[in-house]
């Protein structure tokens, strides 16, 4: 029984690396439009708008609309940006930043 607990915890360790390993940055020749929506009012008091970010979903850039969350004590969101390199352009997610 123990055997197979050590197979599953290495399995699980090695299928974690291997997604974690998958995630880079993806390239485009011209950075997409600006999405342009309605932003709903703060759900509560102190709320911070979290701007939308770009996800790499079928071989190309897919927007998701930004969304309200709670403030994280000593941090302060960074939006995420386009950043254009030699290779095109790609995108920098937000992130929470001391």
């Amino acid at each position: 029984m123990k055997t197979l607990s050590k197979l599953g915890m290495i399995a699980a360790i090695g299928a974690s690396l291997f997604l974690t390993s998958c995630a880079g940055e993806y390239y485009v020749a011209d950075q997409p439009a600006d999405v342009v929506y309605e932003r709903p009012g703060p759900p509560y008091s102190g709320a911070v708008w979290i701007e939308g970010d770009w996800v790499w979903s079928g071989g190309r850039y897919v927007h998701s609309n930004g969304h309200w969350a709670r403030a994280r004590a000593g941090r302060t969101y960074v939006r995420g940006n386009w950043v254009h390199g030699p290779r095109g352009y790609a995108w920098h997610r937000g992130r929470w930043s001391r």
